[in-house]
């Protein structure tokens, strides 16, 4: 598969402690090679899960002319599901330095099904590694025991090792697998990573993570797959942490490329969608959910052939459906629930906001005599007179414009804060300010100016935790405009 990093092709539950997978992060910060291994354990009972749908959708680009249909009028396409896996894993601390970790899986294809169990026992023997045993067993294999190892041999690089013996009707199967990973840089790590007993291998990755940026390459040379693998994603700093991806895989098997997106629909949600185009493997699309802990994949395969339409309906279909459920759908449902949020805060703090504003009132009154003397002063020297000022929730969107807006009049606040012809606010929240209050709790707010300097006025707009100085060049209100 093209998503999982070679280091991990094994299903090695310990990987995500310390590997990238390919396109995803890692569990474990790169910086964090040298701290307690005790540090970074959980002290609460964790659990994930994953269910995986295969989907078989040849039908729909690569049906059969009628001569060879067995079913007399099937002139629907046959969209079947060909197999589904379900795994589920517990991590329980037992002590502070022991850990239990329950697994199992059920998988069925094309009505063939089997299952596994997998019991672990980890436990921390210094601030430098970890050891771990294990012991498994399923319907479709025999006994499984492993005993896995993990040592940080210097603050920038460790090794894992892991054995297992693997008990069926055919004898004992042995494998080991040792990592070796090193810290290139604060971005970059390597990983050399040897394979014996089951798909013997050798391979050599480097992986580049940054804030805007995750870059993987590389190389395997083995039994019997040998291939070459370079993937890049792109993360945009919004708020829905949206992500684009792109992955090149070339060996002896053929050739993958995917491409994809991923994207947050709420706040314990991410969507991503993958396109794979390769030889021979046709053309698939993969969807997955991730909800908490919980892992939703569907591969959906569209056909065995490289076919223009597959490719342009596998890229284009779920953008279009996106967009559409974000529209009617995830925007109303978050709108919705974001409202009802705002409805609780405002009912919770109503008692302590009329408090706030009373208090500001009466600090308004106080100023008024200050006030008085300060406007007197700036128009002697023809400086910074404030002549409006407002804060709050300004509703500038029409299709917004049925909002209620609120804001209060801070003119005489803002005009007792000026010195020196000059107004200079940091970068706290402005409601701490006296004779300021919060007109509209938890809600995004933004103070609006509107002051007269050197005899022109001028007009700014901020946020509410944004810095503000005036008078400004900027702030100019151009007198033809």
């Amino acid at each position: 598969m093209l998503g999982v990093d070679p280091v991990c092709a094994q299903g090695v539950s310990y990987c995500k402690q310390y590997i990238f997978y390919g396109w995803e992060r890692c569990d474990r910060p790169m910086g964090m090679l040298s701290e307690p291994l005790e540090d970074t354990w959980p002290r609460q009972e964790s659990d994930d899960g994953t269910i995986s749908v295969g989907i078989d959708a040849t039908d729909l680009f690569d049906r059969y002319d009628e001569e060879y249909e067995d079913v007399q009028g099937s002139s629907f396409p046959q969209i079947e599901i060909n197999k589904m896996q379900i795994s589920q894993s517990i991590e329980a601390p037992l002590t502070s330095t022991d850990t239990a970790i329950l697994s199992g899986n059920l998988s069925t294809q094309n009505g063939n099904g089997g299952g596994s169990i997998n019991l672990a026992l980890r436990r921390v023997t210094s601030a430098k590694g970890w050891g771990e045993l294990e012991f498994g067993a399923g319907d479709l294999q025999g006994p499984l025991f492993g005993l896995k190892i993990f040592r940080n041999l210097t603050p920038r690089c460790f090794i894992t090792t892991n054995c297992a013996l693997q008990f069926s009707s055919r004898g004992v199967r042995p494998g080991l697998t040792t990592v070796l990973a090193r810290n290139l840089d604060k971005n970059t790590m390597g990983y050399l990573q040897w394979r014996w007993g089951i798909q013997s291998a050798m391979n050599t990755s480097i992986v580049r993570d940054t804030k805007t940026s995750h870059f993987t390459v590389a190389l395997q040379l083995g039994i019997p797959h040998s291939f070459m693998m370079v993937s890049y994603q792109h993360k945009f700093q919004d708020e829905d942490q949206t992500r684009i991806k792109g992955s090149l895989k070339a060996g002896f098997f053929g050739t993958i490329v995917e491409y994809g997106a991923e994207r947050k629909i709420s706040r314990h949600s991410i969507l991503g969608a993958t396109v794979s185009v390769g030889v021979p493997q046709g053309v698939s699309l993969k969807i997955k959910l991730n909800r908490a802990s919980q892992t939703y994949f569907f591969p959906v395969h569209l056909t065995d052939q490289l076919l223009p339409s597959a490719v342009f309906y596998a890229t284009v279909g779920p953008l279009v459906i996106y967009f559409a459920m974000h529209r009617l759908i995830i925007k109303p449902y978050l709108r919705a629930q974001k409202e009802r949020e705002l409805e609780k805060q405002r009912e919770s703090t109503a008692s302590d906001v009329l408090q706030k504003k009373q208090e500001a009132e009466a600090a308004v009154r106080l100023m008024q005599e200050s006030v008085r003397r300060i406007i007197e002063a700036e128009e002697a020297r023809m400086g910074l007179i404030v002549v409006n000022a407002w804060y709050g929730k300004f509703v500038n969107d029409n299709s917004r414009k049925n909002e209620k807006v609120k804001v209060i009049d801070v003119t005489v606040p803002l005009q007792c804060l000026v010195k020196d012809s000059k107004l200079i606010l940091t970068e706290a929240s402005k409601a701490g300010l006296p004779g300021f209050y919060d007109p509209c709790v938890g809600e995004e707010k933004s103070l609006k100016v509107l002051y007269q300097f050197r005899g022109v006025l001028h007009q700014v707009m901020s946020a509410d935790n944004e810095a503000l100085r005036i008078p400004k060049q900027s702030h100019r209100i151009d007198a033809d405009g």
